[in-house]
């Protein structure tokens, strides 16, 4: 039997909380909650009030979670000619060549964006925006990891995007970094952080202390910034 979603609203704390239910073949109701909000996984003929009951003994848990992804800073993206790309923390979009060709231009901050004369689907907004992030990271990251190596003075690793949900960069013991392609998105000041942190594993595969001396070195005030990373979700 395929698994059947719908949109629920209970009350928690005196607030009316919408969450996701999908009924499935498994055994146990189960809680998510990230920047899509809540999400309920239950059996089948598992009965509206026990998911209730579940919700009720959860309500401070739950409604703190939701309050925590509602304060962070969305990199959701809308595939829209008119919509804000951020691109290391400045906002760009879409723009007409005068040749008719598709480009990205920086947004001044006191535009209004305007779409292209032309009609788009969002599957190649899509398609052509994340091309060009692509690009973009892969030259960022590179030169960022080129500073980075020379300071902590061990050799250029290789580096790969990734699509990581939860993770912004990691370091496997093969010494190959992998790099959040959302990280593009963020003020250089935090990819620099991120790349730090990467690299100065190459040196400690751990967080002791010796390993967060080696990032104090190389990126001075790493606290703030890690603090600040925190708040994009």
């Amino acid at each position: 039997m395929p698994a059947q979603t719908t949109t629920q609203i209970t009350t928690l704390g005196g607030q009316a909380i919408t969450y996701t239910l999908t009924r499935s073949q498994r055994r146990s109701i189960g809680l998510r909650i990230d920047q899509q909000g809540l999400r309920i996984n239950a059996p089948v003929h598992t009965p509206i009030h026990s998911i209730n009951n579940v919700l009720q003994q959860k309500a401070d848990w739950i409604t703190k979670k939701l309050m925590h992804w509602q304060d962070k800073k969305s990199l959701t993206l809308s595939w829209t000619p008119d919509a804000s790309y951020p691109l290391l923390g400045e906002p760009w979009r879409l723009t007409l060549k005068p040749s008719g060709e598709i480009a990205m231009a920086r947004q001044l901050s006191d535009e209004t964006p305007q779409p292209p004369a032309i009609e788009l689907a969002p599957r190649q907004i899509e398609t052509f925006v994340m091309a060009w992030y692509r690009q973009q990271a892969i030259c960022c990251f590179k030169q960022r990891i080129d500073i980075y190596a020379n300071a902590l003075n061990v050799s250029i690793p290789p580096f790969r995007l990734s699509q990581a949900k939860t993770r912004w960069g990691s370091c496997n013991s093969h010494g190959t970094i992998s790099l959040n392609w959302r990280l593009i998105q963020l003020p250089l000041n935090l990819v620099d952080y991120v790349i730090a942190h990467e690299l100065a594993h190459l040196i400690e595969m751990n967080h002791s202390a010796a390993f967060w001396r080696l990032v104090e070195n190389v990126y001075p005030g790493y606290r703030t910034t890690r603090t600040t990373l925190k708040e994009y979700g």
